[in-house]
């Protein structure tokens, strides 16, 4: 893969998810924090910081989730039915930069937009003196990109041999169960039906294991709280070779289409 064309298309890809007015996100994040910090002692008793900490990471993961899966599954999509990836494959652009070019142009969008949001709620922390743990925050922030990361090699992967609206809904499946597969892995182990634990294995084995990268709940309470070092190199390997791997199906699939 010749990394200068990888640049430029992550380039193009991040020029036309900002055109498409996606920072605008980060506008929409500030009013939520600012109506949640004025709002949350009026209702909470006492608990308003915890709730504040909490809040304000879970907003930017549903936010910064939007934004991966909804712009992930159209990136290839988009191409195909605008006709411009016959343009782009003729040309001295293999299968493999494609898929990693808008891969990458995708991560910078969201390393950009998940690093205003973690400036924007910090400084509301500060502002409203909400006693908080810098690194624990920024160890969860790096955590939640990584997730993100992961969940755009998925929407792309799934955008590659199926419709826009058909990967999201499955790219949000994945979320969803990813978060929960060792529950499902203790709950089919509960029963006595082997099919039912197979099942579950099965699951877990195939989908990623996105509970290993949410540390939000973890960082409000500090460093201390959090997994040890090792643990949290672990995940985070863990979540590089996932990406890799579904990056690798993704090139695989998008070179057996048929344009």
């Amino acid at each position: 893969m010749n990394l200068g064309r990888i640049f430029v298309l992550a380039t193009n890809v991040f020029r036309e998810v900002v055109r498409d007015r996606i920072l605008y996100i980060i506008g929409f994040y500030t009013v939520i924090l600012a109506v949640a910090i004025r709002l949350l002692p009026e209702f909470a008793a006492s608990t308003e910081d915890k709730m504040f900490l909490d809040f304000g990471l879970a907003v930017m993961n549903i936010l910064g989730l939007i934004v991966a899966i909804f712009v992930g599954t159209g990136l290839v999509n988009k191409e195909i039915e605008k006709r411009t990836v016959l343009v782009l494959i003729t040309k001295p652009v293999s299968h493999s930069e494609f898929i990693t070019g808008k891969y990458f142009g995708l991560l910078t969008v969201l390393a950009a937009l998940i690093a205003a949001m973690t400036a924007i709620y910090l400084a509301f922390l500060q502002f409203g003196n909400v006693p908080h743990s810098t690194a624990s925050i920024l160890i969860a922030v790096i955590f939640l990109f990584l997730q993100l990361a992961l969940i755009t090699a998925v929407a792309i992967a799934l955008g590659v041999f199926t419709s826009s609206l058909l990967a999201t809904a499955l790219t949000f499946a994945v979320y969803l169960i990813g978060n929960i597969t060792q529950d499902l892995v203790k709950l089919g182990r509960l029963g006595n039906n082997k099919s039912i634990e197979s099942l579950t294995q099965g699951l877990y084995l195939i989908l990623p294991d996105l509970s290993r990268l949410d540390l939000k709940n973890d960082a409000v309470y500090g460093v201390a709280a959090l997994p040890d070092s090792m643990a949290l190199i672990t995940n985070a390997g863990y979540a590089l070779l996932y990406s890799v791997i579904l990056l690798a199906i993704a090139i695989f699939l998008f070179s057996q289409r048929e344009f």
